[in-house]
């Protein structure tokens, strides 16, 4: 199953607006206009400002807006058309964390460079505060997991966000998610953060009483909650001082299970786009997988899309790495027989 970082979480949702005029489709280019078009998006991106690369990109994808609404919605992103046409013809710059997050999501849209438009918005909103998707997009609305962060009254933006991360899970002879291990460095957006909140989904018919949580090195265990009707663990990790805006912190952490039914597959989500993760699945040498496969997906309503196989190595274990990950989930699944 998934475990997923709480951090970056924001569920808030823009209120409908009215569909202007300027949402009228684009042209589609001929065959013969379409590397002009390129051409002045690629010169568009380099120089910008955000609103002439903005424009660029929907004239070379023939996006109408109201297009662009529906796609960004399919990704979680709730963005009216006026907002949208405000953006483009530079009557309002996109600065708050929400539409930050969208800004992010049209890159995929558009199927431009990652940073590409963010950048051109300069170092206030690039740097100030990483762009992000709504946490419920990875684990799907009215979730055990958002019950539980609830219950540890954890805010919509805990604060945090990954630098870099290495995982490695463990499968047992049973073919069972056995215990998951942690390093990871994480960066402060806001000022006072002192905890990270860690999150652990077993198998169908996992024990959460019987899941222990293990604050190994730079960190302590603090308040833990369970759901057992999901197989869900939430634990916080706490720092021995609170953390000032770009301040990092090193944490390693332990999830020990091994009580539910086979696992084939494991992932792990992201709200923040940036930062390194690799992950390595450690097979016991008695039940050693048939087939695995690395996999990807922008929210838990999208089926994830297979785009490796992977080779076991002669101990066991196979591993992804993501140098620059992008909201979403990065994972691992595998066939038994």
């Amino acid at each position: 199953m998934a475990q997923t970082p709480s951090d970056g979480r924001d569920a808030s949702r823009p209120a409908a607006v009215p569909v202007p005029r300027t949402g009228a489709p684009h042209p589609v280019p001929a065959a013969g206009s379409r590397a002009a078009a390129e051409a002045r998006l690629a010169e568009a991106l380099r120089t910008g400002p955000f609103p002439e690369a903005l424009r660029a990109g929907l004239a070379a994808r023939g996006l109408a807006l109201h297009r662009v609404r529906h796609r960004l919605a399919q990704r979680g992103i709730h963005v009216g058309v006026t907002s949208l046409s405000y953006w483009q013809r530079g009557i309002r710059r996109p600065d708050r964390p929400e539409s930050l997050r969208a800004v992010s999501a049209l890159e995929e849209v558009l199927e431009l460079p990652e940073h590409s438009l963010t950048r051109l918005l300069g170092p206030r909103a690039a740097a100030d505060h990483p762009v992000g998707r709504p946490f419920r997009v990875l684990v799907g609305p009215g979730s055990a997991v958002e019950r539980l962060l609830a219950e540890l009254e954890a805010p919509r933006d805990v604060g945090l966000h990954t630098v870099l991360q290495y995982e490695r899970v463990e499968i047992d002879a049973r073919r069972r998610l056995a215990a998951r291990e942690a390093q990871h460095v994480v960066r402060a957006h806001r000022d006072g953060i002192d905890r990270y909140v860690a999150i652990h989904c077993g198998e169908r018919g996992s024990d959460t009483g019987a899941v222990r949580v293990l604050g190994l090195d730079s960190c302590r265990v603090g308040r833990v909650r369970r759901a057992p009707d999901a197989g869900v663990v939430v634990a916080e990790l706490l720092f021995d001082a609170r953390l000032a805006v770009g301040e990092t912190a090193v944490l390693r952490y332990r999830f020990e299970d091994g009580t539910g039914e086979p696992s084939n597959e494991y992932f792990r989500g992201f709200t923040y786009a940036g930062g390194s993760y690799a992950l390595q699945i450690a097979f016991d040498r008695a039940a050693l997988p048939v087939r695995c496969r690395r996999f990807g997906r922008p929210s838990a309503q999208v089926p994830p899309e297979y785009v490796a196989d992977l080779t076991l190595n002669a101990y066991g274990t196979v591993h992804v790495m993501e140098p620059a990950v992008r909201p979403g989930h990065v994972g691992v699944g595998w066939d038994w027989e």
